[in-house]
């Protein structure tokens, strides 16, 4: 594998990693806000969002050891996995927003 290649698939790599961090630190403030108000609710939706997330995290590892052919089936994969994830945070956001 070239070294142009290699650079490419860390820079994806570490780009996916980025937003994995930034959501989940989104899912924590969230939690911690929906401790406070006892949202039971969107406690029980945050908790399947992290799950969601640790799902994310075990695809991108796999990506790192993947041929070229699975490294870009994976990265599609995570990257439509991640915009789900960063969509229904976003929606659980504005429930608090609304509040």
């Amino acid at each position: 594998m070239s070294t142009e290649m290699n650079m490419a698939r860390k820079a994806t790599h570490d780009k996916i990693e980025s937003q994995i961090h930034t959501v989940e630190a989104k899912l924590e403030t969230l939690k911690a806000r929906a401790e406070a108000a006892k949202a039971d609710a969107e406690l029980k939706a945050i908790a399947g969002l992290l799950t969601k997330k640790q799902a994310i995290e075990h695809k991108l590892a796999e990506m790192k050891k993947a041929s070229e052919s699975a490294h870009q089936q994976a990265k599609t994969d995570i990257e439509s996995r991640l915009a789900e994830l960063e969509k229904s945070v976003h929606a659980i956001e504005s429930k608090f927003k609304a509040r």
